[in-house]
């Protein structure tokens, strides 16, 4: 297999990114494309953390990301090698973690918060993709995302977010902003906008895999 083509996918927490991966993905088979997740490289500290812990630890800097091993799968991704990763589940009592397969494919995604901090990773990427949304609509998401789906408490999310999610945004994701190709304002809550774009996108690289420029 030649040179898989990299897309990375990288916005700040709420911006959206997990509905826009799954709208994208529908466009692509299993075989054409497989996803390689930020959030399952947390280095495992959640599990051992009282409450009071883990609202004061700061999840949303680098060093809490076990990149050797990151950088590391995406290699064996481009050498056309599979591997098997626990998915991480933020120390959610009620969540039990799969064991996941990543088999390489024609085209890779990865996506998170940091993969542009990560130099190794930004400099795999062949196309980069910023998803952002307005500060308001990004905390309502994630007020929804961290109460529904993690256990969290309204002033555990809130103390993150102020203290932990927007300073890591300024600091490490909003300088690349500018260098990815794609950047795109995620604020609607209307569906098709966004399958509007990923249809775009998947136009462009179903032309790119019919000449031969893609796996």
């Amino acid at each position: 297999m030649s040179k898989p083509y990299i897309i990375g996918i990288a916005g700040g927490s709420g911006s959206g990114k997990t509905f826009f991966l799954n709208c994208f993905l529908k466009h692509f088979t299993n075989g054409e494309v497989c996803l390689v997740s930020q959030d399952d490289y947390y280095i495992p500290v959640a599990d051992n953390m009282t409450p009071e812990e883990n609202k004061l630890y700061n999840f949303d800097l680098p060093h809490t990301i076990d990149s050797e091993h990151f950088i590391s799968d995406l290699h064996k991704l481009m050498a056309g090698e599979s591997f098997v990763k626990k998915e991480y589940t933020f120390g959610n009592p009620n969540a039990v973690p799969k064991m996941l397969t990543i088999q390489p494919a024609p085209i890779i995604i990865v996506e998170g918060l940091f993969i542009m901090h990560f130099k190794e990773i930004a400099e795999a990427i062949d196309l980069k993709i910023f998803i952002d949304a307005d500060e308001n609509v990004a905390l309502q998401r994630r007020l929804h995302r961290d109460l529904v789906e993690r256990g969290y408490s309204h002033d555990d999310v809130m103390y993150k977010w102020i203290h932990h999610v927007v300073p890591a945004y300024k600091d490490f994701l909003l300088p690349f902003k500018a260098k990815c190709d794609k950047i795109i304002l995620n604020n609607s809550h209307v569906a098709d906008d966004i399958v509007a774009i990923t249809e775009e996108i998947s136009k462009e690289l179903r032309q790119k895999m019919n000449d031969g420029r893609v796996g």
